[in-house]
């Protein structure tokens, strides 16, 4: 029963308490396996709940993207271990084994409720696992194109998409405006960032500020510091043995996990790149 809850992404409240959104889906699932419990000389009771005292709608879908960040988590791990093997693969082993991660992944976003995070950094990864976004040489993109833009991407920015922005601020748009949602197409003439297949995003093995460094032709030695930093946190495959980021990474979820406003994250997070900048341009 236990790792069916699970399958279904039931998150856990009391010791044999199990929570689910409540949609036609999910009761039906629910109603099933309390039926089948009760055929196994077990008790169960199913419960719609329009409030639950104690847990705000907002702990409430922090305990399902919590759930599934661990999820995430694990097959992230694997992703990362394909591709650093893929080369040594034959093709039909490789072939295979992206099969079942591709199916895991599927399994995990059917239940990621509340389209967690956590979901668009793996789907990025499983698209670079699948060889779909190799870097490719593309023009360098002219700066003064790009002035007073609108900026999309998704909420509670982390490292890769605040230094991004931060990017955005200082190389490329003098004045522009950021905006979160959690699809690419939810503002009109809006350009999306370190999103699912958006022009600027993940691609090869780069992050989103590698991919902005090199489509901007930015040269910068202290830029290109920053953006292996970045890579190294974001993506955690320590290509280029670089720490110095990874606390920064971790006080931009902190502050997410205190609530603060996306804009407010991102405010503060720009002043630690605008000191670690400084820092890199004055050794």
């Amino acid at each position: 029963m236990w790792r069916r809850l699970k399958k279904m992404g039931a998150v856990q409240i009391k010791t044999s308490t199990y929570l689910l959104p409540n949609d036609a889906a999910q009761h039906e699932q629910f109603q099933w396996l309390a039926q089948q419990i009760r055929d196994y000389g077990g008790d169960s009771t199913l419960v719609r709940a329009q409030e639950i005292e104690g847990l705000t709608k907002e702990k409430v879908i922090a305990m399902f993207n919590e759930a599934r960040a661990k999820d995430y988590a694990a097959l992230r791990k694997s992703l990362q271990g394909f591709i650093a093997r893929r080369k040594k693969m034959d093709a039909n082993e490789a072939a295979a084994e992206l099969e079942r991660l591709t199916r895991q992944f599927r399994e995990i976003r059917a239940v990621d409720f509340f389209d967690s995070a956590r979901g668009h950094e793996t789907a990025m990864l499983l698209r670079r696992a699948e060889g779909r976004t190799r870097a490719r040489q593309l023009a360098v993109l002219d700066p003064k194109q790009f002035q007073r833009k609108t900026w999309l991407t998704r909420p509670r920015p982390e490292i890769d998409r605040v230094g991004s922005a931060w990017l955005i601020s200082k190389f490329i748009d003098r004045k522009p405006k950021f905006v979160f949602t959690g699809s690419a197409d939810a503002v009109p003439d809006a350009i999306p960032f370190d999103m699912l297949d958006a022009e600027f995003s993940h691609h090869g093995n780069h992050c989103t500020f590698e991919t902005f460094t090199k489509r901007f032709g930015i040269a910068d030695k202290s830029i290109a510091k920053i953006g292996e930093m970045i890579h190294d946190a974001d993506l955690d495959d320590a290509k280029f043995q670089r720490v110095e980021a990874i606390g920064i990474d971790r006080v931009l979820k902190g502050w997410a996990k205190e609530g603060l406003p996306d804009e407010e994250i991102l405010r503060r997070g720009f002043e630690c790149f605008d000191a670690l900048y400084a820092f890199l341009q004055r050794r």
